[in-house]
């Protein structure tokens, strides 16, 4: 069901240290489902279509000043919600009009494209330097080429969503043949999955946020939440720190709270971060990290063809440095 009292997004909030502390030592991945994968077999047949009631944020809780040790003046997380996504719920004012969940000067961070050499780091130092958390949607294909950054961002506490295979625009032709779209779509999750070695959330971004409706009711079918935005950076269009900042702040001094949506993949939001957690604080913003109740279930046959893209092995693991060198230029 989709209605409210059914739970198509269950929310619950945890405040302070105390939260943090549960999430830090339990994480969000029951020991059970570590590793699972589900036949496609899975993937219910249908999911009535309900009109949802709006979901508005829990009371506020007594807050625990947090520390942030050598950062007396960390942004920190504010609060931890929990994301029950039965039914594939949708978040972000620009497109889902549904799941209010954020108080006034709440803001939760977002990052697509990566993981990526030298950007998605440098993200990773700016938000562990104000000890708050984001949200990552990481395209497939790059974290096959880097598992490594990704497993970094997993195991700073961020959650880690996905972004297709690709970064194909499933609005689009091929992409009106469903299968194919799906197969864009959950290569992507196995991809994720098996870069982290561990099960990713279920968390989705449609690139360029173009939503085909089939595709919402095919994630909803798999109980992944797909996640739109309320300020958009726009980040890609910019080669400058300052005009990434200038771009947030402005929007979001406008809308008050919302998704932030950036992208680790550029360089200008990878120096801008630093100060841009900087002006959040200033301005009295409050980091909010979602999770996920369960992780995510990749489909075996995903699963499988994830594994035959991968790099061959060979008989030398030697490092790049230690096998090519450059002996003119």
């Amino acid at each position: 069901m989709r209605g409210a009292t059914a739970v198509a997004t269950f929310i619950w909030a945890v405040s302070g240290l105390a939260g943090l502390a549960w999430v830090q030592t339990h994480g969000f991945v029951p020991g059970a489902l570590l590793g699972a994968a589900a036949p496609d077999s899975a993937v219910p047949a249908a999911v009535p279509v309900g009109t949802p009631a709006l979901a508005t944020a829990p009371p506020p809780a007594a807050v625990v000043p947090a520390t942030c040790p050598g950062h007396p003046g960390a942004l920190g997380v504010s609060r931890v919600i929990e994301i029950d996504t039965t039914g594939g719920p949708g978040f972000g004012w620009e497109h889902f009009k549904i799941h209010n969940v954020l108080r006034d000067h709440e803001i939760v961070l977002t990052f697509d494209d990566g993981p990526w050499p030298g950007t998605t780091p440098a993200v990773l130092k700016a938000l562990a330097e104000h000890c708050t958390k984001a949200t990552f949607f990481p395209i497939g294909k790059h974290a096959t080429y880097h598992p490594d950054i990704l497993k970094q961002v997993f195991a700073a506490g961020h959650t880690v969503g996905s972004h297709t295979w690709g970064h194909k625009d499933l609005s689009r032709k091929p992409y009106d043949d469903i299968e194919t779209a799906k197969k864009e779509i959950e290569k992507g999750i196995s991809a994720v999955r098996m870069a982290l070695g561990a099960p990713a959330a279920p968390f989705f971004r449609f690139p360029v946020l173009k939503h085909p409706p089939a595709l919402v009711a095919y994630l909803g079918q798999r109980d992944i939440a797909v996640f739109s935005t309320d300020i958009d950076a726009f980040d890609f269009t910019m080669r400058r720190p300052e005009q990434v900042i200038t771009s947030v702040m402005t929007k979001l001094e406008k809308h008050g709270k919302g998704i932030v949506l950036m992208h680790d993949f550029q360089q200008a939001t990878s120096a801008a971060l630093p100060e841009l957690l900087n002006r959040f604080k200033a301005g009295g913003y409050k980091v909010v990290h979602i999770r996920p109740r369960d992780p995510v279930k990749t489909l075996a046959r995903y699963d499988e063809m994830v594994s035959k893209e991968g790099t061959l092995p060979t008989v030398s693991d030697r490092p790049t440095s230690s096998v090519v060198r450059t002996i003119s230029e």
